[in-house]
């Protein structure tokens, strides 16, 4: 009757510990948001198709950010855009926004090259804003981290273009 026992509890602990969640032996894995270190206040899009469908349903302009989570330069700006008050503000408040770590199928996002970091603005009827760059003739939609107030400044003709326009 004892061995019986015995092999029921057994086999019950074996069982019950299949159900039982995963912990790597690094310890708890903290989840990655959609935010990738961007803001992680402001809701992000999940894809560009969500991003497009968000935009046109309220009206506002879709930011595009192209980065790679290892590239030093869209560490850099991702530091100091994520610190800047005035941009999160303006984001969560006037924008739809997405981060992006690899390149879509649409080449109206890479007009002049696939590189990153990258900053793409398109407006709610689905048109790529290719005349809002960046102040580099080479990389057009580039931005550095001491180009911030620039970025702004490109926010807000974003914004300003959609109000005139539409």
């Amino acid at each position: 009757m004892m061995k019986a026992l015995v092999s029921v509890l057994l086999v019950l602990v074996a069982v019950s510990s299949t159900f039982g969640k995963y912990t790597p032996r690094t310890g708890k894995r903290i989840p990655k948001t959609l935010s990738r270190g961007w803001g992680d206040q402001l809701i992000w899009a999940q894809t560009y198709e969500e991003g497009l469908y968000w935009s046109r349903s309220r009206n506002k302009p879709l930011m595009v950010i192209f980065h790679l989570e290892d590239c030093p330069h869209s560490q850099a700006l991702k530091k100091v855009f994520s610190e800047d008050n005035e941009i999160q503000k303006t984001l969560d408040e006037d924008f739809v926004v997405l981060n992006l770590v690899y390149e879509t199928t649409d080449k109206h996002l890479s007009p002049d090259g696939q590189y990153v970091p990258r900053i793409i603005f398109v407006d709610p009827t689905m048109t790529v804003r290719a005349d809002i760059t960046g102040r580099y003739a080479n990389r057009m939609y580039a931005y550095e981290p001491s180009d911030i107030k620039y970025l702004i400044s490109n926010m807000q003709k974003a914004k300003k273009l959609l109000k005139s326009e539409l």
